[in-house]
């Protein structure tokens, strides 16, 4: 039915945005929280990009840029020197300093109840020193060759608002105060998001007098929502209106493989899985996930080229890696999986499953591109090797609380390579859950290899390059051939826009404010 009103739905849009000086972006997810260091999650991430910046940020191409610090310098091994920009200014005109910044890094480890939080990037550096106002010297607890890496991932927030700030004080504003070039108006959850350009802005000024982000989860709505004329641009296009979008003249569109890898965390780590069990829904006398057989039989049974081609309409490319081959990290000996429904039968009967068990695949279903219906096809693949299973779909707004709390057996996930290499996707979604380091913050999956561990940790204090990559490419080599992650592959992200603005399309699939501009 609705490429039934598409052409009339076109009709509505104007030549341009409804007003050079009005912005609106339809995101597809809203945010948990407008803490920028509370919960790292991608919604978070969008809202918080136009509002707080890094010390160094990501360019488009996952390339490392400088952001609040204008410069750096290494001073040895362990000791790094930034210099910030001495015209930076928070939104309430109090200047950025040294100190803020040393505050911003002692933060993440303070924020009690966070689901996912960011001590996996601070938890290296032990030592940070105020030079004076405008320089930072920070020391790491080795040699740290990713401490840029991870300074892209860390907003920097406003000491004087932030101290003592509890949660609603993010969601009234009043502690949503930082550097960017929008600075916030409003906040109505799970709503909107309301900004105004930011005129003490350090940088190039916004593109636009206000900006409004709108939370819009159901992909037909998001569309019609830019064909009406009531936002001018959006997010992830829904596939079947594709050829459509890209074929009329009065949008413009855009679409980029992302380092966001589509997978399927499967609980391998305890004896009791609350969505596992026999194939009549009673009770297992242990968890089949646990057994490695049983992970590879499921990874074979998947048919990644038909998801390609049959449910993502080209956006997905199919992989058994944790970053495309673009990123630091990638392992070209890690060949797709061969779908082999009759193997995996074979070793489900090895196992001692020769009938399977039932099994309930949670996903999203308004995160990632057609995410729930990712999950239905896989459940429709696993019938075929006589595992029963059955799909719970929900918001991503729900999805991330639950499974944080390790509520689910299977499911799938996204997870983009913040950091423009593998080691962050290693220590995020394979290492062992380790409150103390940070690491595991997304291992849903309840892995853990201490040999594995090891291989991330020697990376992480190897300044050599090419060893660096060696260590790497061995430990996602040995948790892929273990099953810790089922990976599917790495989606293309699509954006799309009204006449007249021109869009910059972003590997690490940030969508915000300042990725749209009047087209010249």
């Amino acid at each position: 039915m609705r490429l039934g009103w598409f052409g009339l739905a076109a009709a509505l849009l104007c030549a341009g945005p409804a007003g050079a000086a009005d912005f609106r972006l339809a995101l597809s997810s809203s945010p948990t929280s407008l803490d920028p260091q509370f919960h790292n999650l991608a919604a978070n991430s969008n809202v918080a990009a136009d509002l707080f910046e890094t010390l160094v940020r990501m360019d488009p191409d996952s390339r490392i840029t400088p952001g609040l610090a204008e410069s750096w310098r290494r001073l040895d091994d362990r000791t790094w020197e930034f210099k910030l920009r001495p015209n930076a200014r928070f939104h309430d005109g109090t200047p950025l300093t040294a100190a803020d910044v040393i505050w911003s890094l002692d933060r993440p480890p303070t924020l009690v109840g966070s689901p996912a939080g960011y001590v996996m990037f601070t938890r290296g550096i032990v030592g940070k020193t105020a030079v004076d106002d405008h320089t930072v010297r920070l020391t790491t607890n080795g040699p740290y060759p990713v401490l840029l890496n991870d300074l892209t991932t860390i907003f920097i927030v406003s000491r004087k608002a932030t101290e003592g700030a509890n949660p609603e004080d993010f969601s009234s504003g009043k502690a949503v105060v930082g550097t960017g070039p929008y600075r916030f108006v409003s906040y109505a959850r799970d709503d909107r998001v309301q900004t105004a350009r930011f005129d003490g802005y350090w940088g190039d000024k916004a593109a636009w007098d206000h900006a409004t982000i709108r939370f819009i989860p159901a992909n037909a709505a998001r569309l019609a929502a830019l064909l009406a004329g009531d936002v001018d641009a959006i997010e992830g296009v829904p596939t079947p209106d594709l050829a459509q979008v890209k074929a009329d003249p009065k949008l413009v569109f855009a679409q980029k493989i992302s380092g966001r890898l589509i997978y399927f965390y499967l609980d391998s780590g305890r004896d009791d899985s609350p969505f596992v069990t026999a194939k009549d829904g009673g009770k297992l006398a242990h968890n089949p996930l646990r057994d490695v057989r049983v992970r590879q039989a499921l990874t074979i049974a998947i048919n990644r080229q038909a998801i390609a081609d049959r449910v993502m309409a080209g956006l997905g490319y199919p992989t058994n890696n944790l970053v495309p081959e673009t990123l630091f990290g990638y392992d070209p000996t890690l060949a797709i999986p061969k779908f082999d429904p009759d193997a995996a039968k074979k070793m489900l009967a090895e196992a001692g499953y020769p009938d399977g068990f039932g099994l309930t695949i949670h996903a999203p279903n308004n995160r990632f591109v057609n995410d729930a219906q990712i999950a239905q096809a896989v459940a429709q693949m696993f019938a075929r090797i006589g595992i029963a299973a059955k799909v719970e779909a929900m918001p991503m707004a729900s999805y991330a609380g639950r499974g944080a709390k390790g509520e689910f057996s299977f499911g799938l996930i996204g997870y983009g390579a913040q950091t423009g290499e593998s080691s962050s996707t290693l220590r995020a979604i394979i290492a062992c859950a380790r409150k103390e380091s940070g690491g595991g913050l997304f291992n849903w999956s309840f892995f853990c290899d201490p040999e594995v561990d090891a291989l991330i940790d020697r990376a992480l204090t190897t300044v050599d390059d090419p060893a660096r990559l060696a260590l790497l490419q061995q430990a996602a080599h040995r948790a892929i051939t273990e099953g810790a992650i089922l990976p599917i592959h790495f989606q293309a992200t699509t954006w799309a826009a009204r006449q007249g603005i021109a869009i910059t399309p972003r590997t690490d699939e940030r969508t915000f404010a300042g990725s749209f501009r009047p087209a010249p």
